[in-house]
């Protein structure tokens, strides 16, 4: 048997204990042989609540669960870029991101999470969790970083702080892979050539490098740091504006992948690239072999008994409420009848006294 109590264990004992007493009392003193019937069933009912608080259950059948032992660090391109329209049928780049990193998320069962975006900054969104609704919440409120704003990045802007996270989870202890995956489409815009990942390669288990765009380019919307709700889908602090797209030399700037860097990125860090397309599912690496294993042998579920304990003080409840409509019923016509003894009497006083003055 194992229990499950909704509030705190001495809370739950402390006012069963209470109403129990009082019921106690009130069934010592009640000499009527229906009352006593009454409050005995009281004290069954105070008994069936505290049970049905107390959440009781017995083992059930057994289920096997799985955690992944793997850290998984995934580092998004947040320039102008990712939200270039090239994706599927003209749709942004961060759609196809979304939408990996949630396969991702479902490759590593019980994994922890860390996603760090880049632009002309880098940001660490998420420390790492095996909270994969925070990563889900944290994706879908990114947007790319204001056009205004905006003075160029570097494809390696984000070298360095995934090199620190990465060290800081290989110094914790923990005997855990390190799992990586670089988000991107490879196109330097800052001015200086781009740095190296490959102080990072040492800290690394296995990864991919996903690249996001295509050789013909696409338009890219302008973003402003407007505070309105967007209900865009790739909306967030900085939604998409209607002003346009924006343009290079009167025309409609297009943001074009560039393959070379983003292999040079996966060299570097000793992982292989892909170039993803909306046509096929993400090729993500398996789980390292020794990460996968079986959570504490088999997890017996509960079956849940609070529902028995339920029923009875629901349909005790239904009683004494019947029992407080009648009464109110009884009381009221007991009124009634008085009322009419009452004008009944005061109308065959006044027969009386009109045949007394004839």
């Amino acid at each position: 048997m194992t229990f499950s109590p909704v509030v705190h264990p001495l809370l739950l004992v402390v006012i069963g204990a209470a109403a129990l007493t009082l019921c106690g009392v009130a069934l010592a003193r009640t000499r009527s042989g229906r009352e006593r019937l009454l409050w005995g069933a009281r004290v069954g009912f105070v008994l069936a609540c505290v049970i049905m608080l107390a959440r009781p259950g017995i083992p059930g059948g057994q289920s096997e669960t799985y955690a992944t032992d793997a850290d998984v660090f995934i580092v998004l391109d947040t320039t102008a870029s990712i939200v270039a329209e090239d994706w599927a049928d003209g749709e942004p780049r961060l759609v196809g991101a979304r939408a990996d990193v949630e396969a991702i998320a479902e490759q590593y069962p019980g994994a922890r999470f860390s996603l760090i975006t880049f632009d002309s900054t880098t940001e660490v969104r998420l420390p790492l969790t095996t909270d994969t609704a925070a990563l889900e919440s944290a994706m879908s409120v990114l947007s790319p970083e204001v056009t205004s704003r905006s003075a160029g990045s570097s494809i390696s802007q984000a070298q360095s702080v995934l090199r620190d996270v990465l060290r800081g989870a290989a110094d914790s202890g923990q005997d855990r892979s390190r799992i990586v995956f670089y988000l991107g489409d490879g196109e330097q815009t800052a001015a200086s050539e781009p740095g190296s990942f490959a102080d990072s390669a040492q800290f690394v288990d296995e990864g991919r490098v996903l690249g996001y765009g295509t050789a013909a380019g696409g338009p890219m919307r302008e973003t402003t740091a407007s505070p309105s709700v967007s209900t865009d889908p790739f909306a967030g602090d900085a939604p998409p504006s209607d002003d346009g797209y924006i343009e290079y030399q009167g025309a409609p700037a297009l943001s074009v992948i560039d393959e070379e860097n983003l292999e040079r990125i996966a060299a570097e860090l000793g992982v292989d690239y892909e170039l993803r397309s909306a046509d096929e599912p993400v090729d993500l690496p398996e789980a390292p072999p020794v990460t996968v294993q079986q959570s504490a042998g088999q997890v017996g579920n509960v079956i849940e008994l609070y529902w028995i304990p339920a029923i009875i003080a629901g349909l005790w409840l239904a009683f004494e409420v019947a029992r407080i409509v009648a009464a109110v019923v009884r009381l009221r016509d007991s009124s009634g009848d008085r009322d009419t003894r009452q004008a009944d009497g005061a109308a065959a006083g006044s027969a009386t006294a009109e045949r007394g003055r004839a």
